[in-house]
């Protein structure tokens, strides 16, 4: 994927807790920094007040009687308001969007880890975005336990465990299921997003995107 310098691109990260998306997102924003362009760095829910207070509803494990409904709709509440007041215009003053998940979320973990129906979802999403798909986006694939342990210990190194813990606390056939859903929304879509292997070191995954993304010239 190529981009002039003046057009603005929309990158995604997508994965398991703990596949280490945010680290990635770090390296590729300070290569594009570095090479001039202008970056902005979000994740969901989140981004924007109004997605931050949804956020703390949504991942706090205190509200572990949500239905998946509303769950859901949370989501979609937060992604709509980030889409309308930071990815948009980023995207139209020309700057590069690094996202930390976005709607192919909603299509694993309400689709294919919850249950509710894919279709669905996907009309949802097209409703909260707009029809604002990613230009790229990389799924981070590694074994969910290993993945489990690294959000958790992130969590109470950072004091968030009872703040965000709440899909850490669900059991691993839960975190399978969304393992392998990413893998089965991937291959659906496989012009956009690419499948990188994340029990690589930070870098060699670095090396695995920047194999898949051009946007340095």
């Amino acid at each position: 994927m190529a981009a002039p310098a003046n057009t603005g691109v929309f990158v995604t990260f997508e994965g398991g807790d703990g596949a280490g998306k945010s680290t990635q997102i770090r390296f590729l924003a300070r290569l594009l920094e570095d090479a001039g362009r202008e970056v902005v760095r979000l994740r969901e829910p989140g981004g924007t007040a109004v997605g931050e207070e949804l956020r703390a509803v949504v991942l706090d494990p205190k509200n572990d009687n949500l239905s998946d409904e509303a769950e859901l709709l949370i989501y979609e509440a937060a992604r709509a308001q980030i889409v309308a007041e930071v990815i948009r215009p980023a995207l139209k003053r020309g700057e590069v969007v690094l996202c930390d998940r976005y709607a192919d979320s909603t299509v694993v973990y309400q689709g294919y880890g919850r249950g509710l129906d894919i279709e669905k979802l996907r009309s949802l999403n097209d409703v909260a975005i707009g029809g604002l798909w990613p230009d790229r986006t990389f799924v981070l694939d590694m074994d969910p336990a290993d993945a489990l342990k690294r959000a958790r210990r992130r969590n109470a190194e950072l004091g968030l465990s009872e703040k965000e813990g709440r899909f850490e606390a669900e059991q691993m056939p839960f975190h399978t299921r969304i393992r392998e859903g990413f893998k089965l929304w991937a291959a659906h879509n496989t012009k956009r997003i690419v499948v990188l292997d994340a029990a690589d070191s930070p870098e060699g995954l670095m090396h695995q995107a920047l194999a898949n993304i051009d946007m340095f010239e």
